[in-house]
């Protein structure tokens, strides 16, 4: 069946709606007043559809078994740790990606969150909004260390940036690019290495069985005094409750979170009461070409995938399926 869902972030309308018209699919838009939807909701919002263009709603078991016609889920992203994967292979949904169209987007909102908490600028506003004005001085940042968790190519992007502001880069990389590390001078190390030497920590990792709560208690003992936190990957990777006690007791001076464990983030959230800490609501990759991109990457992929085509380097599950078919 050629009709397909948007249910990205403002992806009822854009360049890639007249190119799924032109190739014969009807555009079912989703529901303009929310911005995410619960497992139910979402139920509902995929009645009919052959293939939905995905945001960072729930694709779960329950989902996919409520959804016989859907074939498709594409993700307006790079990660895809919202789709059950077993249950898609189950039922012969295939699961695609956007790779490599919104890392420039992930490493400015990196950067600009790590300049705007190293500078206190949470702080700063409400002090002046609430009519305090008091002047206070900050650390420098240049000749700083920053620590990458990852330098794949959100990483480099971000390294590259860090480079340019006069930071040390160093990172913590299974597969690293040895040349792209020795062209901008960055120094590899392990994890433990890497906590123990950095003045701010940003996590650039995928979200795997291994990974999953891996920034906990101990790791953020590990890391300097006084230093910072960043996460623009995603929210699993962090035991948040560690990570507020080590803000609480000061040992890490400030955070930087544009992803939490659930989401939305709930706004009694300690989170949410702390000067020390700037929130974004997973917003790193959204830039508005960035999002442009996505969904046309998305909407060709689906078009290929309905015409035959298998795009390997898009696809995250049944590899090698013979049977699928739409």
């Amino acid at each position: 069946m050629r009709r397909v869902k948007c249910c990205a972030l403002n992806s009822d309308e854009g360049p890639h709606v007249p190119i799924f018209k032109e190739n014969g699919f009807e555009v079912l838009p989703g529901n303009r007043d929310r911005n995410f939807f619960n497992e139910d909701e979402l139920i509902n919002e995929l009645r009919g559809c052959g293939a939905v263009i995905a945001g960072s709603e729930p694709y779960t078991r329950k989902v996919i078994e409520a959804s016989p016609e859907l074939r498709v889920i594409a993700r307006s992203g790079v990660g895809f740790d919202a789709v059950d994967l077993a249950a898609c292979d189950e039922h012969k949904v295939v699961v695609t990606t956007t790779p490599g169209v919104n890392h420039h987007a992930v490493a400015e909102h990196t950067l600009a969150m790590l300049m705007a908490v190293a500078r206190g600028f949470p702080d700063q506003h409400q002090r002046v909004v609430e009519g305090r004005w008091k002047r206070i001085a900050y650390p420098r940042i240049m000749g700083t260390t920053l620590g990458l968790v990852g330098l794949g190519r959100i990483g480099q992007a971000v390294a590259t940036r860090a480079v340019g502001i006069g930071m040390r880069v160093v990172a913590c990389e299974p597969y690293p690019d040895m040349d792209f590390a020795e062209n901008w001078g960055i120094e590899l190390l392990d994890l433990d290495s890497l906590l123990e030497t950095a003045d701010y920590v940003s996590i650039h990792s995928p979200l795997l069985p291994e990974t999953r709560g891996f920034m906990n208690a101990a790791r953020f003992a590990q890391m300097k005094s006084g230093s910072v936190f960043i996460n623009t990957a995603r929210g699993a990777l962090v035991n948040e409750n560690d990570l507020i006690a080590a803000l609480k007791s000061g040992h890490i001076r400030a955070a930087a979170l544009d992803v939490f464990t659930k989401e939305p983030l709930d706004v009694s959230s300690p989170l949410t009461k702390m000067s020390n800490v700037l929130l974004a609501g997973h917003v790193a990759g959204l830039d508005i070409e960035s999002h442009r991109d996505t969904l046309i990457m998305a909407a060709e992929t689906v078009i290929g995938l309905h015409d035959g085509e298998w795009p390997d380097h898009c696809i995250q599950n049944l590899k090698g399926c013979s049977d699928w078919s739409w």
